[in-house]
């Protein structure tokens, strides 16, 4: 199978016209992946699990890719990595579910976007046998727990005060997960 998501490719066209290519981060895309991070302001910063002004920290996400661990899945507009949205698979009594991760530049966001890329890592996902998806939010991002769950993500937990920014204020979080193998019944 990872040979096939290393050749996944997959173009879309946003509602504005904009053609955007879908495809696995690779070894190259080290300083695009740096600059995709580089300007980004302290809201998303504060909502980042790593420190991604870190050049080096980035640049070790692609210098050490495994798609067996991480699959980056990225965004590109005319050669410009715009987005990047990330599998995160867990191991042991957890290997059946995956993480979601999504960051856009400022400037794609609120085109569909976001939504398209989430549809092609569910997609993905469930060509990797992953059974659960799960998506941490802050709660305060309203519109963004909308779009999970209009892609049929269901809230099953918040937890109070469970991100602590760099500020030390901290934020109760949103557990989102998307059911993607069902349980037979038997009788």
């Amino acid at each position: 199978m990872l040979n096939q998501i290393a050749k996944y490719r997959q173009i879309v066209t946003l509602a504005d016209g904009t053609r955007v290519l879908f495809r696995p981060l690779v070894p190259e895309d080290r300083a695009a992946l740096i600059a995709l991070f580089e300007p980004i302001g302290p809201d998303d910063y504060k909502l980042m699990r790593n420190d991604v002004r870190n050049r080096e920290l980035v640049g070790a996400w692609v210098d050490n890719l495994d798609y067996k661990k991480v699959l980056p899945l990225v965004a590109v507009v005319n050669d410009r990595l715009v987005g990047d949205a990330t599998l995160h698979f867990r191991a042991g009594p957890g290997r059946h579910i995956a993480d979601v991760r999504i960051f856009m530049s400022k400037e794609f966001r609120r085109r569909g976007l976001g939504t398209v890329i989430l549809r092609a890592l569910i997609d993905i996902a469930r060509k990797c046998g992953v059974q659960q998806l799960v998506a941490e939010v802050v709660a305060d991002q309203v519109k963004v727990i909308s779009a999970f769950k209009a892609l049929g993500f269901e809230q099953r937990a918040t937890y109070p005060d469970y991100f602590m920014m760099p500020d030390g204020e901290t934020h109760d979080v949103v557990v989102l997960i998307l059911p993607l193998a069902h349980k037979r019944e038997e009788f």
